[in-house]
């Protein structure tokens, strides 16, 4: 039995407004998710980090500037001149062809090979032309040096 006094409480009627999708409603769990003052700690070493890598690189640049100019110092100091440039290597025979820039190479000559990764100093002990033993390479010809360590394409070739 109801009672006239009494007023019976309004149910509430779904609306259909838009909603957003269950999968992108994002439960915040204080437990899970830090704290703001340490995100923004987080962030600062973010932006720290970041700095510290630009800096590195700059000083990575600053670097290469300055070992190009030791090299250029260190060549001055040695009195080379530049004979030729690597074209090719061949691991297998530990080989490099070389083409002749200026003057020539002997037999016997001191040689000092640099490039960017590559820097040693040896003794020519054969040069070949085409599978066959010379014992002088000339201006212009591609002649293959025997090589104790790696070289690259590029690589210049100075004698001492």
């Amino acid at each position: 039995m109801a009672k006239k006094g009494k007023v019976k409480p309004k149910v509430k009627v779904k609306s259909k407004a838009k909603s957003k999708p269950k999968a992108m409603v994002r439960l915040r769990s204080p437990l899970l998710e830090p704290s703001r003052a340490s995100r923004g700690k987080a962030k600062g070493k973010i932006k720290a980090a970041k700095a510290s890598k630009r800096a590195v690189k700059k000083t990575a640049k600053r670097g290469v500037k300055k070992t190009a100019k030791k090299t250029a110092k260190k060549a001055l100091e040695l009195n080379l001149e530049k004979v030729g440039e690597v074209t090719h290597y061949f691991p297998h025979v530990k080989a490099a062809a070389v083409m002749i820039l200026k003057d020539s190479i002997k037999v016997g000559d001191k040689i000092y090979i640099k490039g960017h990764t590559s820097d040693f100093k040896e003794k020519v002990e054969s040069i070949q032309l085409d599978h066959a033993k010379i014992a002088e390479g000339k201006k212009g010809q591609e002649i293959g040096l025997f090589v104790k360590s790696r070289v690259r394409i590029g690589d210049s070739v100075y004698r001492i």
